[in-house]
């Protein structure tokens, strides 16, 4: 990995943090209520659970797709879906956990690389999206849900694109740093599930 794309990833990872505490309600805790387009662009990175979804679709896609941009484009798209159902009052029981489930399973679909067609992957991230929009969805108020929407879809883009980019410089570097980072993924999905049941 070259030196300023590890500095590119610590300052992301230092940013995610410091805002954690003004995250959503959920997996980390906390509450955030986004009103507006910088709310909405911000969001995406101050839930870690969220955080590490996003970089992980874009990871996982850059090391086992061919079509690298299908699961990340179906992601944030089906990512919109969710959070205008949640935002019209739909919700799943147990969304919170949903949503760490989907950590933990994109955690080993790094780990193990596991090859998917590209609708397949498409599919799956996709599906996976739609427990993150809705739990961004049911969180948002203000009088304008457009601006927090296209922020939050903005900020989703910039996280796939940063795991993608990551992605493929270890592709054909390294065959152990994408399987220590998704076991750190799963592990880290782990620990949100066991303290949500």
């Amino acid at each position: 990995m070259s030196p300023s794309l590890f500095k590119a990833l610590l300052i992301t990872s230092a940013l995610s943090l410091i805002t954690l505490a003004h995250a959503h309600v959920g997996a980390d805790f906390s509450e955030h209520h986004a009103q507006g387009l910088i709310d909405g662009l911000l969001h995406p990175f101050t839930g870690l659970d969220h955080l590490a979804a996003m970089l992980a679709v874009g990871f996982w896609s850059a090391l086992s797709t061919r079509r690298v941009w299908l699961a990340p484009l179906a992601f944030a798209n089906m990512l919109l879906v969710g959070a205008l159902l949640g935002l019209s009052g739909a919700t799943l029981p147990a969304l919170e956990p949903l949503v760490a489930a989907t950590v933990l399973a994109l955690g080993l679909l790094v780990a193990t690389r596991l090859q998917f067609a590209g609708a397949a992957a498409a599919l799956l991230a996709g599906s996976f999206a739609v427990f993150h929009g809705m739990a961004h969805g049911v969180e948002f108020t203000g009088a304008n849900p457009v601006d927090v929407l296209v922020g939050m879809v903005t900020g989703t883009v910039v996280l796939h694109s940063l795991g993608l980019a990551v992605g493929l410089a270890l592709r054909s570097h390294s065959a152990w740093w994408p399987r220590l980072a998704g076991a750190a993924l799963a592990l880290w999905g782990g620990v949100l599930l066991a303290q949500l049941a």
